[in-house]
């Protein structure tokens, strides 16, 4: 597992996100093409799923993917997804490999 454990103890801000990924292999560029970016700005997947059935929820598809990206703060989250990089990524990745999903919650996490 790749997961960063938060061993300074700051507070952080974190959004839980599901989705349906259609395509795993291009998905697989998407996040090796975004994780260097998320990276530079603090972040990283604290808990990464893929998960075989989902048996409620508010989306049309059911999710496949669940994980947690968790950022310095919120103004730093705005940064990442805002940048140029990562949105060419996206573009070129993300788009195709997803069906559908969204952000499920977010918060702060106080440590």
């Amino acid at each position: 597992m790749d997961a960063k454990p938060n061993s300074d103890k700051s507070d952080r801000f974190e959004i839980l996100v599901g989705l349906h990924v259609s395509d795993d292999a291009i998905y697989d560029q998407y996040r090796a093409g975004m994780t260097p970016i998320l990276e530079e700005h603090g972040g990283y997947f604290s808990y990464d799923f893929r998960i075989r059935e989902m048996l409620k929820g508010e989306s049309d598809d059911p999710f496949n993917r669940v994980f947690i990206l968790s950022f310095p703060d919120e103004p730093t989250k705005e940064q990442f997804f805002s940048n140029e990089a990562y949105k060419d990524v996206r573009a070129k990745y993300f788009e195709p490999a997803v069906k559908s999903g969204g952000v499920i919650a977010s918060y702060s996490k106080l440590n």
